[in-house]
């Protein structure tokens, strides 16, 4: 009988779980949920978004009523703007109205936003619930269903609020692509790109093979399949290594640091996360440049392969002094010093926190 999951185990030594990827997979999350230690009888709430409710909702609903759970549905607007402790508030409600215990789970059936509030609602109510991922989307696929990082925005900075909270399984169905907007398939190359630049050559080279990237019609199943499975595989052994973010798991916010001041500076909404993520991976290159730890041809290939897929390269028009307090108010600063993920080469990056002030000016004088 063919095996319907790839299974890539994430063995943490206090939180092991799987990553499933299956096409229909969906049909599936009752049965897998039982296999990985929830009873019958036991309550879940399923947190999700009117997009994906409509045709993925009671696919799921159904699957957990016939393995003997006990589902409630809660739909929420997503998007970066709802992502507040506002909307948390919302969950928890739910969570009360729906009588979880602390032997309840929470089902994130959505994008990255969905999955952040879910599983920081899931960490935070009656001191810690159990949550199952279930990403729909390209970017919550590869990137942010996998590691345990939740949590919401603050005013002043994207991620700020938040806590570490390992899911109990993440079931990804590449299947749920097909109803994903373009623009939103183009924002998850972002992340899937990252992977190349930070750690994995062969899938670079991969995708510089390929003639377009733009849109999920121009990929095989084979080839979705093999960057999911890369993507996903990549992240969970650097997670392994370092759960908490005290070191080498840092390289996994390549491009995010400028990336996130081009959110919170344009306002929530005005990018999606992996449009800017593109923009800041960009922008790192080209700092990377300034002080000699690449080549111009990496930085070339990086960009030429960012522009197939589609993203946005060009750095927006923003005040100079608002980004240097933005960046400053990152999570990622260490004893006030930014810490940048810089590239070397294609596949490989490293960690500076010796980044000047005049340095970072001097770049975005240069790109703006």
């Amino acid at each position: 009988m063919k095996q319907l999951f790839r299974r890539i185990p994430i063995p943490l030594e206090r939180n092991p779980y799987e990553v499933l990827i299956g096409v229909d997979g969906l049909h599936e999350i009752g049965k897998e949920l039982l296999k990985a230690g929830s009873p019958r009888g036991t309550k879940v709430l399923v947190v999700t978004n009117p997009d994906v409710a409509g045709p993925y909702a009671e696919i799921v609903i159904k699957s957990l009523q016939k393995s003997g759970f006990w589902p409630t549905i809660k739909i929420l607007e997503a998007g970066e703007m709802n992502k507040t402790p506002n909307t948390i508030e919302i969950i928890h409600d739910a969570a009360y109205q729906a009588k979880l215990e602390r032997s309840s789970l929470m089902v994130a059936l959505g994008g990255g936003v969905i999955g952040d509030m879910t599983g920081f609602a899931a960490a935070t109510w009656l001191r810690g619930l159990p949550v199952v991922q279930v990403p729909t989307t390209l970017l919550a696929m590869v990137d942010a269903s996998i590691g345990g990082k939740t949590g919401v925005n603050h005013p002043q900075g994207k991620n700020l609020i938040g806590a570490f909270h390992q899911p109990k399984l993440v079931l990804i169905d590449p299947s749920t692509l097909k109803t994903l907007p373009q623009r939103e398939f183009r924002a998850g190359m972002a992340e899937v790109i990252k992977y190349g630049v930070i750690g994995d050559s062969i899938l670079f080279k991969k995708l510089e093979a390929m003639d377009d990237l733009s849109d999920i019609s121009c990929l095989d199943d084979k080839t979705m399949n093999e960057i999911l499975e890369r993507s996903a595989s990549a992240k969970a052994e650097i997670v392994c290594k370092d759960e908490y973010e005290g070191g080498i798991r840092a390289i996994l916010n390549y491009g995010h640091t400028f990336g996130h001041v081009v959110e919170t500076l344009a306002g929530y909404g005005t990018w999606l996360h992996g449009e800017a993520v593109s923009i800041g991976m960009v922008a790192i290159g080209e700092l990377g440049l300034d002080i000699n730890s690449w080549e111009k041809e990496d930085a070339e290939r990086q960009k030429k392969l960012l522009t197939k897929a589609g993203l946005p390269t060009a750095w927006p028009s923003l005040e100079p002094e608002k980004v240097i307090r933005t960046l400053q108010g990152d999570k990622k600063v260490q004893q006030g010093n930014i810490r940048f993920v810089i590239p070397n080469k294609i596949g490989s990056v490293g960690i500076r926190d010796d980044i000047k002030r005049e340095q970072i000016i001097k770049l975005l004088s240069r790109i703006n």
